[in-house]
């Protein structure tokens, strides 16, 4: 069995679908991947004689990446599709990568996410909130290009940056996550999650809710409800969750937990 790597190390396959991305997303999208791995193999597939992808040519050139061309034979079928399917299958077979990852809204890449996973690839998924459950259920993790759009916006340096939007405060963001984002089935799963990671006093790792929440949800982000981690995230929900930090000796590390807020209620009936 050889060595687990550190997600740096990690290679990815990056294959992206140009019927359905814009090229002004590119950079986001390539910086997302670095978050999970190194992308060593970055190619685009499309009808390059067609005018809609002649925004293309700067950003391939910029970022280094090889562009497939796939002629649209017949009028109503995706000849995109299939040339990266074919691609990824070969690149499987190589056992040069570690993951793949994903960048269509398309849910015809659902039985290749699938497959990749089920040869032990980390599978990485990229595509619009219109993009299919299924799709999004067949990845290990899926990624809102919207959010990398506001992400970046956000982020921004400089004179530029005095003019973007200011990132929300944690009162605005509770408000918009705990009042209409988060759904009544999302909060359950959350608090079940909770239970299932959970110690005997109720205290979950919060590190081990965040990994098995995205097992659970792979489409779920903190940055979905304006925020950058889970522990501010965790904390605009404070009428649901209680959180505890605690600082390691001799060091910066702080190790959070939470416990769902009824068992934190019971808890105290019971001491009384």
């Amino acid at each position: 069995m050889g060595i687990k790597k550190e997600n740096a190390d990690l290679n990815i396959a990056v294959l992206i679908d140009a019927d359905n991305v814009s090229s002004t997303k590119i950079e986001g999208i390539l910086d997302e991947v670095k978050r999970h791995g190194t992308p060593s193999i970055k190619r685009i597939y499309g009808d390059w004689t067609s005018t809609y992808v002649a925004g293309w040519k700067e950003p391939l050139l910029t970022h280094a990446i090889t562009p497939i061309q796939q002629y649209s034979y017949t009028t109503g079928k995706n000849a995109t599709d299939s040339a990266l399917i074919i691609d990824a299958m070969d690149i499987l077979h190589t056992q040069k990568v570690d993951g793949f990852c994903i960048v269509s809204s398309d849910s015809d890449f659902t039985r290749l996410a699938i497959r990749l996973r089920e040869s032990g690839k980390l599978v990485l998924g990229i595509g619009q909130k219109k993009t299919p459950k299924p799709f999004i259920a067949a990845c290990d993790k899926f990624i809102y290009i919207e959010i990398l759009y506001n992400s970046r916006e956000s982020t921004g340096s400089g004179t530029q940056a005095l003019n973007k939007e200011k990132e929300p405060t944690e009162r605005e963001s509770l408000r918009s996550a705990d009042a209409e984002s988060i759904s009544h089935n999302f909060l359950k799963l959350i608090k079940n999650t909770i239970d299932d990671v959970a110690d005997e006093s109720g205290w979950a790792s919060l590190a081990e809710l965040g990994a098995l929440l995205n097992k659970r949800k792979p489409d779920f982000d903190p940055r979905i409800y304006g925020f950058s981690k889970l522990t501010p995230f965790f904390k605009s929900l404070s009428r649901h969750f209680e959180i505890e930090e605690k600082n390691v000796e001799n060091s910066k590390i702080k190790h959070v937990y939470i416990k769902n807020r009824e068992l934190l209620k019971s808890s105290r009936k019971k001491a009384k």
